[in-house]
């Protein structure tokens, strides 16, 4: 793979056609570790406060003198008890949110396989078509302009319009019409079942050396597939070494994350380990796959929860060098449990330590090699201002 040195290095989908939309204020401010989604409770028909709740309850219920909606009564008495936790991680999400949250981590969406946005005179072209989907058998092509979606005129229509009608096609094959080089073409596509595309993979050539480059952008229900199916196709190109792209990763389930981390560190080595009001839990490398190539992991302070749980255990586990600036710093562990009515609540259950046995909590990591990323890359983000990325690069050349 040659090398794209004019290829932004911020991972950024222009808008992925899917049939739901992802939130990353949702991602960032409700997700984490999601260690079991459910978790069954011992009965508590015994428990004083809990009868004193029911009676409370049932007064309300039989003597208010209004109506009452009793699933929102029992919604806010819910809502109450996690604010009164005082957990920034502990909280209430409506069922909007809920399913917000679990179409961004499911990893899989209903479409095509392009990303689209609007060009410069406001028609819907398509900026990138990804490999073995259906959009690519049937023949589109970047740079494409879509002109109609099932004869729908897109005339005037933004590229949310677009994602909108092929989320709601009922039929498929879609018939796309699409305007290349002046020519008019029609192409029939089915809609599949996708990965919602969380890695990007480069090659970087310098000083005879192969320097292989992944980003992740969350750790969704499939980004172990995406990544381990990625990391050998660079190891197929005889990479020499590996940059890990995990800055501004908000995180998402913890299983992933330590799925990955067993593609690199020998068996038995620590992962990470959980430590609750009970007990503390190693979680150990249990396979025997490992690698033993230079590693190099990019973190800021926007990698989070699940990124910090690989970083950490690439750093201390398989001896990988940090690159950046100090990572967020969550350094706790949420479960979530899904009510009746569609709606989710979501708890911190433990605390996480790294191999060292060091919890970051509102700490973070630091970086083995501290850079702060340029005024010039914020200004103009690109591979040649991305001063991180730069260093990483220059290191594992020499």
């Amino acid at each position: 793979m040659k090398n794209k040195e004019n290829k932004p290095t911020t991972f950024k989908l222009w808008e992925v056609i899917v049939i739901t939309l992802v939130s990353s204020l949702i991602m960032s401010l409700s997700t984490g570790y999601v260690v079991s989604r459910n978790k069954t409770v011992k009965s508590l028909g015994n428990s004083k406060a809990l009868n004193e709740f029911i009676s409370s309850y049932k007064n309300i219920v039989d003597n208010y003198y209004d109506e009452i909606d009793e699933t929102a009564l029992v919604d806010a008495a819910i809502n109450g008890m996690l604010k009164y936790l005082g957990d920034p991680y502990t909280t209430y999400l409506n069922e909007s949110n809920t399913n917000i949250l679990n179409d961004s981590l499911s990893g899989t969406y209903e479409g095509i396989g392009v990303t689209v946005s609007l060009n410069e005179n406001s028609e819907i072209v398509i900026r990138e078509v990804f490999e073995d989907t259906p959009a690519y058998r049937a023949g589109l092509q970047k740079d494409d302009i879509i002109t109609k979606i099932n004869d729908n005129d897109l005339t005037g229509k933004s590229s949310t319009d677009a994602v909108t009608i092929i989320k709601e096609a009922k039929n498929s094959p879609i018939k796309i019409e699409v305007k290349r080089n002046e020519e008019i073409k029609t192409f029939n596509v089915e809609k599949s079942s996708l990965y919602i595309p969380a890695i990007y993979k480069e090659i970087y050539n310098q000083n005879d050396k192969k320097i292989g480059y992944l980003q992740v952008s969350k750790f969704s229900d499939t980004i172990y597939e995406q990544f381990n199916k990625n990391l050998k196709s660079l190891e197929e190109s005889k990479i020499d070494s590996l940059i890990i792209d995990l800055r501004n990763n908000t995180g998402g389930y913890l299983s992933e994350a330590t799925s990955i981390a067993e593609l690199f560190i020998e068996k038995n080595k620590i992962i990470y380990s959980l430590e609750n009001k009970m007990n503390k839990e190693d979680t150990k490398d249990s396979t025997e796959e490992h690698r033993n190539y230079k590693i190099y992991v990019l973190i800021n302070n926007g990698s989070a929860s699940a990124s910090e749980v690989l970083a950490a255990a690439l750093k201390y586990s398989y001896g990988a060098t940090l690159i950046g600036s100090k990572s967020y710093g969550k350094g706790k562990v949420q479960r979530t449990s899904t009510l009746n009515d569609g709606t989710m609540y979501k708890y911190t259950s433990a605390k996480w330590l790294t191999p060292k046995g060091d919890c970051i909590d509102e700490i973070g990591l630091n970086p083995d090699i501290p850079i702060e990323i340029s005024e010039s890359y914020i200004d103009n983000p690109s591979f040649e201002n991305d001063n991180q990325l730069q260093t990483a690069i220059y290191e594992l050349a020499k």
